[in-house]
């Protein structure tokens, strides 16, 4: 089998990375990591030559690329079925691509005001919409049903691709000041806590680049 190689950018700022990333790392599924920073205003040329939309995350398979996040995911889930990226139960893995749908095509106007940002210290931002809190209300309702049913510690017990969809959400709600609701609270302090959160973090922490148009 051809090595599996990921072509992610700048941990720091990278939502649509860290969700593969935490994903494959988290459960074990051997990968070559390639970090291709988007130092440049308008993204870094470089990645052209890699991937065909011009923007990553990119699993490569040998001469097979796949892009966007949750097809990663699906075929990471394909070649390792033991892993359990998805829930095993067949209604539960049905919500859990529910899920993550709604992830990849909603909360548009959380993901706008407040992008993904590992190094900011936590500080409310002023004058958010009524779109950021209605998003924040929806993802902790999501959350809560989801565990009330699991049992936790993860959305649907172990971890899968819905706590990795929902990685970048954590950091929102944390460095934004969005939350202040207990249970949503505990999960996210759970998903800092993971061995694969943390190595993320430390790593985004150690980054020289700093681009201002992703900074709020």
């Amino acid at each position: 089998m051809h090595e599996l190689i990921l072509y992610i950018a700048n941990k720091n700022y990278s939502s649509w990375s860290f969700r593969p990333w935490i994903a494959m790392d988290a459960l074990g599924i051997p990968f070559e990591e390639r970090l291709v920073p988007f130092d440049f205003a308008a993204g870094n040329p470089e990645i052209k030559a890699i991937s065909p939309t011009g923007r990553i995350p990119l699993l490569q398979h040998g001469t097979l690329k796949i892009w966007e996040s949750l097809s990663i995911l699906e075929y990471v889930a394909e070649l390792y079925p033991e892993v359990g990226v998805w829930p095993a139960d067949a209604s539960r893995r049905a919500v859990a691509r529910s899920i993550c749908m709604e992830m990849l095509s909603g909360f548009t106007g959380l993901r706008s005001a407040c992008p993904m940002n590992i190094k900011r210290k936590p500080a409310p931002l002023d004058n958010l919409s009524d779109a950021v809190h209605r998003d924040v209300d929806r993802i902790s309702s999501l959350w809560k049903e989801q565990l009330a049913v699991s049992g936790g510690p993860f959305l649907f017990g172990a971890f899968s691709a819905a706590d990795a969809m929902y990685a970048p959400v954590v950091n929102r709600l944390e460095v934004y000041g969005l939350t202040k609701d207990s249970q949503v609270l505990d999960y996210m302090a759970r998903m800092k806590e993971h061995p694969s959160w943390v190595k993320w973090r430390d790593a985004a922490l150690a980054e020289p680049w700093y681009v201002a148009e992703d900074e709020v």
